[in-house]
């Protein structure tokens, strides 16, 4: 018998490979009804938890994930917020970095861990990672201290034993069961015989302040790639999108790109019209540091900013975000040179 006062955990299921058993007439993979989610996944009843359920229906393929869905799972999230100790959504692996990203800074002030994770086999597979992953999510969603506080409060991606900060993390693998890493920040625990959190590197949350989501989204934005031998045309046409708001520039190495006159001018023409350009290293690990070559000195002259260490899931959904909101380009720019939900490392000055 469960107990009034023990943790309740809000189950997510958007879609994704998690959710798949296989016909066994068919030998094809469908989406089980999760009101059986206890047939499919035993364990669960070992839990001492109360557990419950939502389901998007029809699942969504990771693929198809997009902003407005984004919404839909703040508004869930808000509207059972004070029912539940914890929320794991379960998700296609391929766009989850991109939601959790989104979530850090649609759930502002949140003081109750949000947990994604998925797996690379379904559920009804008999090797599969998902078990694992799912069960330890729930178990993280409910952990708390002994004064109720929970120990995890953000949004972060549970897989194959680590636990990391959503905004930090980008899928890296579609074979292995690490699909995840975070280059720029370590885990914020470590699922071994016992879960080991630690404790420095997870946000406080101010538990004065309510949670407040967020729902609007600007996606006028595009992620632009530099490579050797990159035409000025390209470049042209990509700033001349009607409606563009902002450029997520992947540029080489620690911030640097073609010195190119032409490409210089376009920059600068750009963010001269309110065009904001943050740049990003093409690297997975490192960060920009656009006053280390001339070559970043020149993007600094035409009106680039940085993007620290952020990942390219995360500065592309806070731009949607910023803009969403109706700011100018001005203090979009202000804002995106501000760690708003842990998703930079800004080197001291």
């Amino acid at each position: 018998m469960i107990k009034p006062d023990y943790p309740s955990v809000l189950l997510i299921y958007t879609g994704g490979t998690i959710g798949m058993i296989e016909n066994p007439e068919t030998g094809a993979l469908e989406a089980f009804n999760f009101d059986q989610l206890q047939e499919n996944v035993p364990e669960l009843k070992r839990f001492n938890y109360r557990i419950s359920s939502y389901q998007f229906n029809p699942p969504i393929d990771s693929s198809d994930m997009e902003p407005a869905l984004w919404s839909k799972l703040v508004k869930i999230i808000h509207y059972n917020y004070d029912n539940f100790d914890g929320f794991v959504i379960l998700h296609g692996t391929d766009t989850m970095a991109y939601t959790a990203s989104a979530l850090s800074f649609m759930l502002e002030n949140l003081s109750k861990p949000v947990i994604l994770t998925g797996s690379q086999l379904p559920i009804g597979v008999l090797r599969t990672d998902g078990k694992e992953n799912l069960i330890t999510s729930i178990e993280i969603a409910a952990a708390k201290y002994p004064d109720g506080r929970a120990i995890v409060p953000e949004v972060c991606i549970f897989f194959e034993n680590l636990l990391l900060r959503g905004n930090r993390t980008t899928k890296i693998n579609a074979e292995n069961f690490n699909a995840f890493r975070s280059y720029n920040y370590p885990p914020l625990a470590t699922a071994g015989i016992h879960i080991k959190y630690e404790y420095d590197r997870i946000r406080k949350a101010d538990l004065n302040l309510p949670m407040h989501p967020h729902y609007v989204f600007d996606t006028n934005v595009l992620i632009l790639t530099i490579f050797p031998g990159i035409q000025e045309n390209v470049v042209s046409n990509v700033f001349r999108i009607p409606g563009l708001k902002a450029v997520v520039l992947k540029t080489y190495g620690s911030g640097n790109a073609p010195q190119k006159p032409w490409f210089i001018r376009l920059l600068k023409e750009a963010t001269q019209r309110g065009i904001v350009i943050v740049n990003i290293s093409q690297c997975p690990a490192g960060m920009v540091e656009m006053a280390r070559y001339e070559t970043g000195l020149h993007l600094l002259d035409a009106g680039v900013i940085s993007g620290f260490d952020a990942t390219v899931e995360s500065v592309l959904t806070k731009l949607m975000f910023l803009f969403g909101h109706n700011l100018t380009p001005k203090e979009v720019r202000n804002e995106m040179n501000r760690s708003i939900a842990g998703e930079f490392t800004r080197p001291e000055l």
